[in-house]
This record gives C-alpha cells, structure tokens and sequence, in this order.
C-alpha cells in the first residue's frame, strides 16, 4: 500500500509538472514581456536599411584617391599613378618590312620592363565640333567668298551634322598607364610639408624616367608617347563616366565656363578659402596705399 501510494503521489506531480518534494519550490525564469503584440509577430530583419539612405556610389569608387595634381593621380597609400596618350602607328598600311621593325621595336620594349605597365583603351563619340566651328569662323572672316561658296561650305556643314547625328561613330584613344609606390619610411624630413614634397618629387621623378624610357624606345617604331596632364586626366575620367553626355556637354567648355565664371563652382577646403581672404585683403590694402601715394602727389 505504502509503494502504491508513493508511486501514485509522484505520478500526480509529474503530471501537475510540479516537484515531486513538497519543499522544493519551482523555479521561474524572469521573461520580459514586449507589450506591442504585432511586433512579437514579426520576425526581426537581420538587415535593417533605412529607406531615405542612398548610396554614395561615386564617392566609394575614389574612396582611395586622395589628389589628382602634378600630372598624377596619387593614393592614400603613397601610389602614385601616370597617365601617357599613345597615337598609334598605322601597322596595317606599312609594309612587311616595316611592320617587322615595328614589333622588333614593341618587343624589345617590353622585354626591357621590369615594372607593371597597364593599357588602357577608351572608346568615344567622334566630336566634329572643333573642325566645324573652325570651317564657320573661316567662311565668316573670308571676304573673297561669293554665295556659291558660302553655300557649299554651309551644305558640307549640315552634312557632317546630320552624318555624325544619325550615324554615331567612335574613335579609339589608347594610354599607358605607369604605378609606383613610395615608401614614406625610406625618406627623412623635419616636417610633415617637407615629406609631403620629397614623397611627391620622388614619385613624379620614378614614373617621368619610366614614361621617357617608353617614349625613347616606341619612338623607333613611329609611336608617339606623351605625358597626360592634370587636366586631361579629368578629361579623361569625364569622358569615362559621362560617354553620351560628353558629345554635347564637352570638357573644354566646363572648362571655359568655370574660368568665366563669377564664383567657383567647385568645393573648396577652409585652407583654400583663407589663403583667398588674405590674397583680397593684400591687394586692398595694395590698392588704397596706392591711392594715398596718388593724393600726396596731387597735392604737392
């Protein structure tokens, strides 16, 4: 009676999920409790991504880039890289003879690096704007034209228009491109401005002999080789980016409208703006020094 009990008083606890000793209190774990119900319902995101953030696509792409100046574009890094536009040779024009030297010459280049050298192949719309505002300006400023002439030379105009604008065509432009890194450990300064222009001379020293090396040696083979500068490279990375729009909106007339313009267009650091301060106050104080000295002699 006693084991029938016993098993009886554990099978009735076992079931209330009660301990089976009296004395033995239950324990309960603290559960915090989320009174928004519908959220308890959602399953949290592992991503949460605000809908008003955009994403800074253009500024991550050159996020390594710290400047574009002395005719290179240089990296946080120290790496510094040198643009040079090559105008091709007509290989296929020349004959067996001549198209043997010419891979003699190549090979013999490349044979020489013991540096990387990248090649860079840029495919743009035809701009026949130039020659077209030229041929207008002369048709203009001729006075021995008579109106056949000028009718011609209207009809070619249009023509070329309407060529170029039913018919796209493009033109190749080829470059080198020349990297180097400078280590800042193996150079001595006294101050930040001075390892700042050592590091910059050094660079710029490195990649010139490399550029001159290639322009030296492909000049045998008809090969012209020249250094890129700062603002072709700009040019370079706007035509890059801006394929269709640069037909229209070319860079040399950015360019012109930045220099006309009345204030600069493009963001300025604060050092830039206070140089600019005290270059205005200077001339100023210039200017009224030259007014007193004007007044004294006026009234002597």
């Amino acid at each position: 009676m006693a084991a029938i009990v016993v098993g009886g008083w554990i099978f009735f606890r076992i079931a209330e999920k009660q301990p089976i000793l009296p004395w033995k209190e239950k324990k309960h774990t603290n559960v915090q409790l989320n009174t928004n119900s519908k959220n308890n319902n959602k399953k949290k995101k592992k991503h949460e991504v605000e809908i008003e953030q955009e994403p800074n696509i253009f500024e991550e792409l050159f996020s390594d880039v710290r400047d574009i100046t002395t005719h290179m574009i240089r990296y946080h890094d120290n790496s510094f890289t040198m643009i040079a536009e090559v105008d091709p040779v007509n290989y296929f024009l020349r004959s067996q003879d001549e198209q043997e030297a010419i891979d003699i010459t190549v090979e013999s280049w490349t044979a020489t690096l013991n540096f990387p050298v990248g090649i860079y192949l840029q495919n743009r719309f035809i701009d026949v704007s130039e020659p077209i505002e030229l041929m207008a300006k002369a048709m203009k400023d001729s006075d021995d034209l008579n109106e056949a002439a000028l009718s011609y030379g209207q009809a070619m105009i249009d023509d070329i228009l309407t060529w170029q604008r039913d018919t796209p065509r493009y033109e190749t432009k080829r470059y080198l491109i020349f990297t180097h890194k400078i280590k800042a450990a193996d150079i001595t300064a006294d101050s930040e401005e001075e390892l700042d222009k050592k590091i910059m001379e050094k660079a710029f020293a490195e990649l010139m002999r490399r550029l001159s090396s290639a322009r030296n040696q492909l000049r045998k083979a008809d090969i012209t080789v020249n250094l890129l500068p700062t603002e072709g490279i700009y040019e370079l990375l706007y035509y890059t980016f801006n394929r269709r729009k640069a037909l229209k909106h070319r860079f040399k007339d950015l360019v012109d409208q930045e220099k006309n313009a009345l204030y600069i267009t493009a963001e300025q650091s604060d050092d830039r703006i206070e140089l600019v301060k005290e270059a205005i106050e200077q001339h100023e104080a210039e200017m009224e020094r030259k007014r007193e000295t004007t007044t004294e002699r006026e009234t002597a």
